[in-house]
C-alpha cells in the first residue's frame, strides 16, 4: 500500500492548510487512517485518526478545534483541514494506514504510531509569526 501526502506549504500564523493523502490500497475501506508530524529535533507526534466509516476520529488536544481530520471513501483520500496555525504547528506531516480488524469503528481508532503498517512521506508544513 502506498501513500502520498501534499498539500504542505508556507501560511502565516491564523492561517490554513488542507493535507491530503491518497492511496493505492483496494480496500481503502478497511484502513484506519492517521495524520502524524514531526518536527525537527522532536519525536514523531499523533495528531490526527479516523476510523473506517469516517464516523469516529481523534485528535492530540493542542490540535482540537483547529483541525478536523475527514476522508472519502470513493477518492481513497484522506483529508486534514488545518486552521488557525500556529508557529508550533510547523512539522512534516506524515499519513498513515493500518487494516482494523475491529468490531467496532471505535475501537479502530489509533493512536499510536506501532499500530500503523503503511507510511507515506511527509509534507512540509512551515508557519510563519
Amino acid at each position: 500500500v502506498q501513500l502520498q501526502a501534499y498539500g504542505g506549504g508556507l501560511v502565516k500564523a491564523g492561517g490554513s492548510l488542507r493535507l491530503s493523502c491518497s492511496t493505492s490500497a483496494v480496500t481503502f475501506e478497511m484502513y484506519t487512517l492517521g495524520w502524524f508530524r514531526q518536527a525537527p529535533g522532536k519525536e514523531r507526534e499523533f495528531v490526527a485518526v479516523i476510523s473506517r466509516s469516517g464516523s469516529a476520529s481523534r485528535y492530540r488536544d493542542s490540535v482540537k478545534g483547529r483541525f478536523t481530520i475527514s476522508r472519502d471513501n470513493a477518492k481513497k483520500t484522506v483529508y486534514l483541514q488545518m486552521n488557525d496555525l500556529k508557529p508550533e504547528d510547523a512539522a512534516a506531516y506524515v499519513c498513515a494506514a493500518g487494516v482494523s480488524v475491529s468490531p467496532s469503528e471505535v475501537g479502530s481508532i489509533w493512536t499510536r504510531s506501532q499500530e500503523y503498517r503503511y507510511w507515506g512521506q511527509g509534507t512540509q508544513v512551515t508557519v510563519s509569526s
